[in-house]
This record gives structure tokens, sequence and C-alpha cells, in this order.
């Protein structure tokens, strides 16, 4: 293959040119921009202000009374009788009864752990720092293995005291999964260890 030599001086020296015309030493000033309209948007930016509607922002609230697609309201208030309600008319969906609990446990981990402790006994890393106001509940007391599905849900949704309301940051079918794995796992070895505990005073009487 014959090579054009003029052609590759002129590229070279071309590309030489560029580096000291298209850097600068003042970060203000990058020098040249390819394809300026890929980099500079023509379009409004999200919270951008703009004159096209009525209050001047770019985005918009949704149209009253919608809501998202595959997005269901949660029905009950944050009270003890929407707690109540709830746990009388929600329960664990059928086709997560037999679910893998490792989904269950990572999410656990994430949301639950810091505060309820990887064993769920109310110890977690932010009680023991210190930086907790009171004790978490502990999640394998007999109160909550005798504590109805829906109730559980219920404060895992809206939040209870000092807890926080976690619906925006778990979907519907994890929090559903963090019961299971606190029922069929943590609950149940707990309950292993006090019917152990509860045969061996019985052996000492």
């Amino acid at each position: 293959m014959k090579i054009n030599f003029p052609i590759v001086y002129f590229a070279f020296f071309l590309l030489i040119g560029y580096s000291f015309t298209g850097c600068e030493p003042d970060r203000k000033k990058p020098g040249y921009d390819y394809f300026p309209d890929m980099v500079y948007s023509k379009a409004y930016e999200t919270y951008q202000a703009n004159p096209n509607y009525s209050d001047g922002k770019t985005v918009q609230n949704p149209v009253e009374g919608t809501i998202s697609r595959e997005m269901i309201p949660y029905q009950y208030p944050k009270t003890e009788e929407g707690m109540k309600k709830a746990g009388i008319e929600l329960t664990i969906p059928k086709n997560l009864v037999e679910v893998n609990p490792e989904r269950g446990k990572r999410e656990y981990e994430i949301f639950c752990g810091i505060c309820h402790g990887s064993d769920g006994k109310g110890e977690g890393i932010l009680y023991k720092s210190g930086k907790y106001p009171t004790e978490p509940a502990s999640l394998v007391s007999q109160d909550m293995i005798e504590k109805p599905d829906g109730e559980v849900f219920h404060v895992i949704t809206v939040g209870s005291a000092i807890m926080q309301a976690h619906a925006s940051q778990i979907k519907e079918e994890d929090r559903w999964k963090i019961i299971l794995y606190i029922k069929n796992v943590l609950q149940k070895d707990n309950k292993k260890r006090l019917d152990s505990l509860a045969s061996v005073k019985k052996v000492t009487k």
C-alpha cells in the first residue's frame, strides 16, 4: 500500500497544532468542543426555569388523582387502628411462601440489621454506637413471633415511633421477603434456642 506522505505530515502537524490551541492552562477555559450540541443541551434541564409553563417549572406535577404505573397506594394509616386492620387483612402472598430466603436476608441486612442486629435481637451497630435513642425492638421475642404478618408489614411500610417508613426504599414484594426471612430463619433459630433452654430448666428441676 502506497502511503501519501504529504497528507500524513499535514495530519500530524494539524494534531500538534490542536494540542496547543485546544488545551488551556485555565480550567475555566476548556478550549474547543467537538459536537457542542451534545455538550450544551438545547432542551430544558429537569430543574431549570421554563417560560413555557405558567408556573415557570420544567418538571410538572402529575395530574391530580393519578398514580404511577403498577403502583397501588397503601390504604392503611399510620395509627394503631391502621396497624391492627392491616394485621387482619394483609397476609403473605402465596407465591412468596416458598421463596428462597436469600433475597429476604439481603434486604434485611441492608435496611434492618443496622438497628435490629444481624440476629434480630435489637442490638445492631447503630444501637451499639450509642447513636440510637432507644433500644430497637427484638424481632425474635415471643411477642414478635405471635404478631400478625400484616402488622409487621405495616410497620415496615409506614414506620413506627422513631423508625422511619421504608415504603419508598423497599419494594412491596421485598418487604414480604424480609418478613419471611425473619419468620423462617431468625425467629425459628431463636425459638429452637428458647425451647432448648426450657427443656434444660425442666431437667434441672
